[in-house]
């Protein structure tokens, strides 16, 4: 609730920022067009260049933003395939070995599932995380020793361990597709592209002497909207927009787990 608000308090000061821009910028061309007697007119190729910029930043971190989100969504079901490749390759172990290494698999699966539910509690998901991350060496360490008994195949060796250290790598990757994001100097740029976008709307139309209200309003709240949907779709996990549907394929991973254990 918390980042939701923030990504909210942003969009708010950059619909205050432009809505006052462009009222400077109506009051601005309201003189200067008394100053000349109404013959003043803007200049459109500077005008139609802050737009075309303006337009470009806009459409650059929509997509990227978008791009990012599905991103996401598709790491979390290449990890739930890793998952489940792992666990169905356990049957390759011998017997004995198995029941141990499955409640590891299980645990692990459910501290996995619990780091992103806790968010944006990052304490407590950051607590999660080292769970995974302690259980990852005991499921390791485990896996090698019951792959070395004796007359164990190194088949099993050579189909486990890997699916094992894809299912520990899928974590690195999830993690840093989380902090994927653009620089923040794109995000100053497109707020100040923004307001002089609007200081220019506001000024061409003072100087038409034809002052639209609903333009006024709806330029810098279509604009801020926007924006406030690129952040959220940035921090999919911490704003307005989840991904938190696709945690399922992981939830039916452990339950399949639980009915194997039980």
């Amino acid at each position: 609730m918390f980042y939701v608000l923030i990504d909210f308090g942003l969009s708010v000061l950059l619909f205050a920022s432009m809505l006052g821009a462009m009222l400077f910028g109506v009051r601005f061309g309201k003189r200067n067009r008394a100053k000349a007697d109404g013959e003043v007119t803007g200049s459109s190729a500077v005008d139609g260049a802050v737009y075309a910029l303006l337009g470009l930043l806009v459409a650059f971190t929509f997509s990227g933003a978008a791009s990012r989100f599905d991103e996401r969504r598709d790491l979390i079901v290449e990890e739930a395939n890793d998952i489940g490749t792992a666990w169905l390759r356990l049957d390759l172990l011998p017997p004995e070995a198995q029941p141990d290494l499955r409640r590891l698999m299980r645990d692990y699966t459910q501290a996995r599932l619990q780091i992103y539910k806790m968010l944006p509690d990052l304490e407590a998901a950051r607590e999660q995380l080292q769970k995974s991350q302690g259980l990852q060496g005991q499921i390791w360490d485990a896996a090698v020793t019951a792959s070395r008994e004796p007359g164990q195949s190194t088949a099993a060796a050579m189909l486990l361990l890997p699916a094992l250290n894809a299912m520990f790598d899928i974590t690195t990757t999830r993690t840093m597709a989380m902090m994927k994001h653009p620089p923040t100097a794109i995000f100053v740029m497109l707020y100040v592209i923004s307001v002089l976008a609007s200081l220019l709307a506001g000024h061409n139309m003072g100087l038409s002497g034809k002052v639209s209200s609903l333009h006024v309003i709806v330029f810098p709240l279509v604009l801020s909207a926007a924006v406030n949907l690129i952040l959220d779709l940035e921090h999919p996990r911490l704003g307005a927009i989840a991904v938190d549907d696709f945690d399922q394929v992981i939830e039916q991973s452990l339950a399949s787990m639980e009915a194997r254990l039980q």
